[in-house]
C-alpha cells in the first residue's frame, strides 16, 4: 500500500519518552548550577524551552520572626538536573536561561551525571516531587533531622512504626531525649 504524505512515521528524534526517568536514545542527565534561590525559576524557564528537568525537593523548616514554618526546598541548593542529547539539543542556550549560572562542564562539554543516580532519585520521589529517603534510615543509626524545631541536629534512630512515625534520641542537656516525628523528617546522616 503506498504511503501518502500525511501518514509519515515519526523519526526516533520526534518520539517523546514516556516518563521523567526514561531517557531517549543519546540523552544523559546533566547538572545545572543555578543562581541563589532560583532553582524553581530556572526549572520553569528550561521547561518552557522544551528541556526535561528534575529538581529534587525536601521539606525544610524555616525560622523567621520567632515562628517556624515548613516549606519545600531544593534538596541540592543551587542545582537541578536537565536531560540533554549533546548532538541534538542546543545545549548552549541553557547557560543563557534566566536563573541559570551555568551547566557543570568538563573542558568544553557539559559533564554527564553517572548512570543510575538521577534515576534512583526520581524513583525515591513522591507525587509532590518530595524525596522520600525514609526507606534508607535504619534503627540504631545516626540520622539528621530535616524539619521541625530540631532541624539540622543529629540524632539516633530509636524506633520506627507503620504509621509513618519515628522516635529518635536527641542529645540535649547531656542526655538522650526521645523525640517523636514523621519519618520524612529523618534523613540518613552522611
Amino acid at each position: 500500500m503506498p504511503t501518502t504524505p500525511d501518514t509519515v512515521e515519526p523519526t526516533p528524534d520526534e518520539v517523546v519518552p514516556s516518563g521523567p526517568a526514561t531517557l531517549a536514545d543519546g540523552e544523559r542527565w546533566h547538572v545545572v548550577h543555578t543562581l541563589p534561590l532560583c532553582e524553581g525559576r530556572a526549572q520553569v524557564q528550561l521547561e518552557n524551552q522544551g528541556f526535561r528537568t528534575f529538581l529534587p525537593r525536601r521539606y525544610k523548616t524555616v525560622r523567621h520572626a520567632r515562628k517556624l514554618s515548613t516549606v519545600k526546598a531544593a534538596f541540592f541548593p543551587r542545582y537541578l538536573f536537565v536531560a540533554l542529547d549533546l548532538t541534538r539539543h542546543q545545549w548552549r542556550s541553557v547557560n543563557g536561561t534566566f536563573g541559570v549560572a551555568s551547566l557543570v562542564m568538563q573542558r568544553d562539554q557539559p559533564h554527564p551525571v553517572p548512570h543510575g543516580i538521577v534515576e534512583t532519585l526520581i524513583a525515591a520521589t513522591d507525587a509532590q516531587g518530595i524525596l522520600q529517603l525514609s526507606q534508607q534510615v535504619r534503627v540504631s543509626r545516626p540520622i539528621r533531622m530535616a524539619a521541625g524545631p530540631f532541624a539540622g541536629h543529629l540524632a539516633l534512630l530509636d524506633r520506627m512504626d507503620d504509621s509513618g512515625r519515628v522516635r529518635v534520641l536527641l542529645g540535649m542537656l547531656g542526655r538522650q531525649v526521645p523525640v517523636s516525628t514523621h519519618c520524612n523528617n529523618a534523613l540518613p546522616a552522611a
